[in-house]
């Protein structure tokens, strides 16, 4: 194993990743989002500098190699875990995540088996884009319970009539009310839709390497 920058790295991407758990069992809302949010995306944003550093330090190692998927796995399996379990269990946020943790599964298995046939299973360009779509969904989902705690901090000393009644425009908006509205709705629903749009793309890669693995899946192969 070669301590070098980009692997140090992706250690601490690995290592980012069952922290976003503990953010929530340490810290209430809203720090524990805001704390899960920057360490998602200063985790991902190393997903794309290791790689980089790799490359243009001629860096590139087997133990990079074989821990960088690993890392991105295991933050995006645990953010999503994290998501449903704060989100209520929502059939429109669930069935996504469950396409996602199926194929990232069923990749890595099919990989083990084939052993050192596996890099014959080239990252394609797309699986780049997957990864890049479904950490972008998780950013946004994040940052949606930011946006809910501040409208609940911004309505608790107004009664109800009151809050409809800036949102509608009949009374003055002095606290930004609908700008944080707006917000909320924007990532909820904006991360729903990048999370259906990650999952979609999930599965064609799954597929793509499934359909590249079954000449080395036939009985008769060597």
């Amino acid at each position: 194993m070669i301590w070098n920058v980009p692997n140090i790295l992706t250690v601490l991407r690995l290592l980012a990743a069952p922290a976003l758990a503990v953010m929530f069992l340490y810290f209430n809302s809203p720090w524990a989002d805001w704390f899960a949010l920057v360490l998602f995306v200063v985790a991902a944003l190393t997903d794309f500098v290791d790689g980089y550093l790799a490359r243009a330090w001629k860096q590139e190692s087997k133990f990079g190699a074989m821990l960088d998927p690993i890392a991105d796995k295991a933050m995006v399996l645990i953010a999503l875990l994290v998501i449903i379990g704060f989100s209520g269990v929502k059939a429109w946020i669930l069935l996504p995540a469950t396409m996602i943790i199926f194929r990232e599964v069923f990749v890595s298995g099919l990989r083990e088996f084939l052993g050192d046939k596996s890099h014959q299973l080239k990252v394609t360009n797309l699986a780049k884009w997957k990864t890049t779509a479904q950490m972008i969904a998780i950013a946004v989902l994040f940052s949606q319970g930011i946006f809910a705690d501040w409208f609940v901090d911004l309505t608790q000393a107004m009664d109800p009539k009151m809050i409809d009644a800036i949102l509608s425009g009949q009374e003055e908006d002095l606290s930004g009310l609908v700008w944080v509205q707006a917000g909320a709705q924007f990532s909820y629903y904006g991360g729903i839709i990048l999370l259906w749009i990650a999952a979609g793309l999930t599965l064609i890669t799954g597929w793509d390497y499934f359909v590249k693995a079954l000449p080395f899946l036939r009985e008769d192969a060597k």
